[in-house]
């Protein structure tokens, strides 16, 4: 089996994708599911459809509960995959099923790609593996599958891209090395072999070609399609006052053309019909919301600032919308963790936005429970000896600065910062010798980093 580009489908087939892309933005999500399910039956290595599956798949998961979709998956899992040993391309439809319930199903993307990968669909396994790597990003084995799949599908630059992605993570990683030369020599053929192509004239063809492919696998609407899409659905919820749908396609709308003001007042309009009252997407929604629309705001009073950096009305204005948007945020945060107190990246942005406000002791508790986090737990160490050293416990800062810094394997900017922050600790405990040691360390690895060279410089000439 072969893939299919779009441009080679049936022209009936072709203009049902043309529809499934406008009810796409009309967030008609099952409409579009079932066309392109029906297009890959007959077209399965059709990647363009399937990319535009998943894109609807991923819209209608924001406001489906993902625990009922996942239980779900677990419970049919079973049969699938043993299925895909059976019948690869049943096993390709029956994914895609699972994918409805819950479109990051580690396990039903990682049978598609096998299911693919037995097919001859290359690409469609490459795809497979970028959705799964969406899912987990820093995964070893996934970043590693995902190498392997784009080498079969000769898609070499994208490789080397992983390679090098591994590496960083694990920079005497064998897989990784492996991979990273197995790339690179690709890469370095599929140059000599562009290079060696009969004529100009057929390699800009197969550019081309490869662009219109590229274009048609993606879902873009211009502004005045949006604006178009956004009156229809006015129109419909004009009939229809009640549908919650129509909402959510005029608010997706007016955030595509980046009209936050408009999307609020709609979803202010949304929250008032009784279906939608408690529906926690669009709360959540309406903080964002409001946030940006004042982020707007501030953007327009810089940009003035700029043109009249002496004007005094215009410089107080700006303050006070600053303090209107670190008000929004700190207030929007702290809902968040009311509602979801164990989400403790959550709390991680809270505890920040506590320091910047100077609720030092606030800032404190909720770097504590951050660090609970594998995610964040290092950043948390860092700010909670942050907060720490601004309320100048410096010892009990030290503590946590020392914690951070050995926790960091690489003197990146994170680690910098830490020991650069441990230093001043150390200087606002009279313990000199401590801090220049911890600046020596930074000066050997990056001598611009802040004002380390002129500490060093002065500690010598003292």
């Amino acid at each position: 089996m072969q893939e299919v580009p779009l441009t080679s489908l049936d022209v009936r087939l072709q203009k049902q994708v043309e529809n499934a892309q406008v009810a796409l933005q009309r967030g008609n999500f099952e409409y579009v599911f079932e066309v392109t399910s029906q297009v890959l039956k007959q077209a399965p290595g059709c990647l363009p459809v399937r990319r535009l599956q998943r894109a609807a798949l991923l819209r209608q998961a924001e406001a489906k509960n993902m625990l009922v979709a996942k239980a779900f998956g677990s419970v049919t899992m079973a049969g699938f995959l043993f299925s895909s040993k059976k019948d690869p391309t049943k096993a390709m439809e029956t994914a895609e099923k699972l994918l409805h319930i819950d479109p990051n199903n580690v396990a039903a993307l990682k049978s598609m790609a096998e299911a693919a990968n037995t097919l001859g669909l290359m690409e469609t396994a490459a795809f497979a593996w970028e959705c799964i790597r969406e899912a987990q990003p820093k995964d070893h084995d996934t970043l590693v599958h995902l190498a392997e799949a784009y080498l079969a599908a000769k898609m070499n630059k994208e490789a080397v891209k992983v390679a090098d992605e591994l590496l960083k993570l694990r920079p005497q990683d064998g897989d990784a090395l492996a991979l990273m030369r197995k790339a690179s020599v690709a890469q370095t053929m599929d140059k000599g072999n562009w290079e060696s192509q009969a004529s100009f004239r057929s390699k800009l063809k197969d550019e081309n070609l490869a662009t219109s492919l590229e274009q048609a696998s993606k879902v873009v609407t211009s502004t005045e399609m949006t604006e178009r899409l956004i009156e229809e659905a006015k129109a419909r919820l004009a009939a229809e006052p009640a549908n919650v749908n129509h909402f959510r396609s005029i608010i997706d709308g007016y955030r595509r053309l980046n009209d936050p003001a408009s999307a609020l007042e709609y979803v202010k309009q949304v929250r008032q019909v009784p279906s939608a009252a408690g529906d926690a997407t669009f709360e959540k929604l309406q903080n964002d919301l409001t946030i940006a629309v004042i982020e707007a705001r501030l953007k327009t009073a810089e940009a003035a600032l700029a043109a009249d950096p002496e004007n005094a009305e215009l410089k107080q204005a700006t303050m006070a919308i600053k303090g209107e948007l670190a008000k929004a945020r700190l207030e929007d945060a702290k809902a968040y963790v009311e509602r979801y107190p164990n989400d403790y990246a959550a709390r991680f942005t809270l505890a920040n936005l506590l320091l910047e406000a100077g609720d030092h002791q606030g800032a404190i508790g909720n770097f504590q429970q951050a660090q609970k986090s594998p995610k964040v737990r290092v950043p948390a160490l860092a700010g909670m000896g942050r907060a720490l050293k601004a309320r100048r416990m410096f010892d009990l800062a030290v503590q946590q600065f020392q914690t951070a810094k050995a926790e960091v394997p690489t003197m990146d900017d994170l680690k910098k910062d830490i020991i650069y922050q441990l230093a001043e600790c150390y200087e606002g405990m009279g313990r000199q010798e401590d801090a220049i040691n911890e600046f020596k360390l930074i000066y050997s690895e990056d001598i611009g980093f802040r004002d380390v060279a002129d500490k060093i410089n002065a500690f010598y000439a003292r």
